[in-house]
């Protein structure tokens, strides 16, 4: 059997492992919050790249990945190119920095991805 003592202990135990397992749920709902309200960020303004003329002539196709930063007023605070010909990623670029998107609490981050055929 056990001591009162012992049992005291484990009841202290058992009652820190619901406490830290309650908080480890917490962080994982606001998690999930967090990465819903960045998905549902709108583009309120966003303007598509033009086609360059010298790709067109290449007859150059392909697909450019950006990832931008958007401050919490909507403007593009940050790009990244992820990947893409050079060609066709600074219209891409060029494009996406005019982009203006609904304000939010916090800064943004979105993955972008064009797809340019002649």
């Amino acid at each position: 059997m056990y001591s009162i003592q012992a049992m005291r202990i484990h009841r202290f135990a058992s009652r820190r492992i619901v406490a830290l397992s309650a908080r480890i749920v917490l962080l994982a709902l606001a998690t999930v919050t967090v990465c819903c309200a960045q998905e549902e960020r709108k583009a309120i303004q966003n303007p598509t790249p033009a086609y360059p003329a010298f790709a067109r002539q290449l007859n150059l196709s392909g697909t450019v990945k950006i990832k931008v930063v958007v401050s919490p007023d909507g403007q593009v605070k940050h790009v990244d190119v992820i990947g893409g010909h050079p060609l066709l990623v600074n219209a891409a670029v060029d494009a996406v920095k005019q982009w203006k998107y609904a304000p939010a609490k916090t800064e943004t981050p979105i993955e972008l991805e064009f797809h340019f055929h002649p």
